[in-house]
């Protein structure tokens, strides 16, 4: 399971600062000293992703509040399968109910998509990689959920790699000028270079960019770009994007490249159908 981001807290701050916002008026109604306990149950086969944000959504609520987890992110679930169950003040659990579902539906979304793509791929040697087209807020908690699936995160943001596309090459002069511009300016980053073409291609491997990123090449330009590249020795890697579907993705990796970044792991998210089943219990007196 890898290591959930570090500004989760607030994440979960954010979230129910803007659902209960001056205080839940409708849980107000419920005794507060009403105990409640149940289970949150998937309606759909799915890979869980979530469970830090979750707990950290009733934490923040009432630290009393018990999960007891049936499976850990990055798992499989089956459909009709208890996902975790919870016991603790009603009130807690009916303010948090929402948000808490929230977080694990859209992150075991990501993670299942994101799985579906690299079995496709599997065998091949090809990475499968997100991208930054996330749900604002949120980047870090779905790049967890594509690693909770399998795939491998591409850069998180604008300042942890250069990627050098088709205006930054148009301000620079040259596509060249970028690739050197970037060597200077930010030595010891990853650079990475958009191209569009074979010729285009063959200009990039010339200037010596880590990563070269394939856009919307054919699958035999794509098998060409790859034999290019391996002819020079092979140093730079491989990226395709660009129009990828699950349909399409096996045919891509087996042109040979290295990385398959896929924009709608993060950006075509359908929802996981969970449910709570909450029973109530004897208030404590």
């Amino acid at each position: 399971m890898p290591e959930p981001p570090r500004d989760l807290a607030s994440q979960v701050e954010a979230a129910l600062r803007e659902d209960i916002g001056s205080g839940d008026v409708t849980a107000a109604l419920v005794p507060a000293a009403q105990r409640v306990r149940g289970s949150v149950i998937t309606r759909e086969s799915a890979v869980l992703a979530g469970r830090p944000w979750v707990d950290a959504t009733f934490r923040h609520l009432d630290p009393h509040v018990q999960l007891v987890w049936h499976a850990n992110d990055g798992e499989p679930i089956a459909a009709n399968q208890v996902v975790f169950d919870i016991a603790g003040s009603a009130r807690a659990v009916l303010t948090g109910e929402r948000t808490a579902l929230n977080f694990l539906q859209l992150l075991s979304a990501t993670a299942t998509v994101t799985r579906r793509f690299v079995d496709a791929v599997a065998g091949t040697g090809c990475t499968i990689l997100d991208t930054r087209k996330t749900i604002p807020g949120m980047r870090r908690a779905q790049k967890y959920a594509v690693l909770c699936g399998g795939g491998h995160n591409h850069r998180m943001g604008l300042y942890d790699r250069i990627l050098i596309k088709e205006n930054h090459i148009a301000a620079a002069g040259s596509l060249t000028g970028a690739i050197r511009a970037a060597r200077s300016h930010a030595p010891g980053i990853v650079v990475e270079v958009e191209v569009e073409s074979l010729t285009e291609l063959e200009e990039a491997l010339a200037a010596a960019p880590d990563v070269v990123m394939l856009d919307e090449f054919t699958h035999a330009d794509l098998r060409a770009a790859v034999a290019l590249n391996r002819a020079r020795g092979g140093p730079v890697k491989l990226e395709a994007s660009g129009s990828v579907s699950l349909e399409s993705v096996r045919a891509i990796a087996e042109t040979g490249v290295d990385y398959i970044s896929v924009g709608s792991l993060t950006k075509h998210v359908r929802a996981v159908d969970l449910s709570m089943r909450l029973e109530f219990t004897a208030a404590r007196t």
